[in-house]
């Protein structure tokens, strides 16, 4: 099996904190790499962000990657929460442009991930090894494909080690992505990001935001279950289940599950591997 890792949400409420406590039991028995934990920025969930790594840190003895996103942010703000994460000893970041946080008018100091990556390289040097996200289907804000990926090779170049990407049902494309971006000259690490599917409307949902392809046939199946719960995460398992397999042969080096904070969805595709 190639290498595992899983991100998390940071949860606000009881009920939550015990939703990703019983699911991390769960996804531990599958020795993940590394899990990474989602970015409020503006002050929505930034402390919350923060208890989440120190706990699946202290608690579960994880290697957490916390996200980082330049939305909302000031250089000092941005900086004082990196030390007090090189303080709890944690080695790992995933750096964003992130999303405008709500009512804020204005974005933060940095504009995109390029310029998180030059500043924590800058302020910490090598402490902390750096992904940033890509898109094999293209960024639903680039101009073009090209565009989109020159922005990329040069997010890689500024200093990040490695790359996972937005999550996607096809193959091809990202095997597509990354021998052009290899001729780009990225040589770093292109993990795959992968979405389980447990609950169709959600994914279709997220799809429509972040500009992920579902396929025709996956969906019209889909959509043919109605409500029937249980069909629609088989056939969802099944479905990503063999987009892994397909990936693993186009030589993708491990994959990053996108787990909304569930276990059961997740479990399913790594069983049928």
């Amino acid at each position: 099996m190639l290498p595992l890792s899983f991100e998390f949400f940071p949860p606000k409420t009881d009920e939550q904190r015990e939703t990703l406590h019983r699911s991390v039991q769960r996804l531990l028995s599958h020795s993940p790499d590394y899990v990474s934990v989602t970015f409020g920025a503006g002050g929505s969930t930034l402390s919350y962000t923060y208890s989440t790594v120190a706990e699946l840190k202290t608690a579960h003895g994880l290697d957490v990657a916390p996200h980082l996103s330049c939305m909302g942010g000031t250089a000092a703000e941005i900086r004082e929460l990196l030390q007090r994460y090189v303080d709890l000893g944690v080695r790992r970041l995933v750096a964003l442009r992130g999303d405008m946080p709500s009512g804020m008018a204005t974005a933060g100091e940095f504009r995109y991930a390029i310029d998180l990556v030059r500043f924590v390289r800058a302020e910490f040097g090598a402490h902390f090894h750096i992904e940033v996200a890509c898109y094999p289907e293209c960024h639903p804000q680039a101009r073009d494909a090209r565009e989109d990926l020159r922005h990329f090779a040069a997010k890689m170049a500024a200093g990040a080690d490695g790359a996972i990407t937005q999550y996607f049902f096809n193959a091809d494309a990202f095997a597509q992505f990354v021998r052009e971006a290899r001729r780009e000259g990225v040589t770093a690490p292109i993990v795959p990001g992968i979405m389980p599917i447990s609950n169709f409307s959600q994914l279709k949902r997220f799809s429509d935001m972040c500009g992920a392809e579902i396929p025709r046939w996956l969906e019209r199946r889909m959509q043919s279950y109605g409500d029937d719960s249980e069909s629609i995460a088989a056939l969802g398992a099944d479905a990503v289940a063999a987009l892994c397999r397909r990936l693993i042969e186009v030589g993708a080096p491990g994959f990053h599950f996108y787990t909304l904070n569930r276990a059961k969805a997740t479990q399913a595709v790594i069983e049928r591997l």
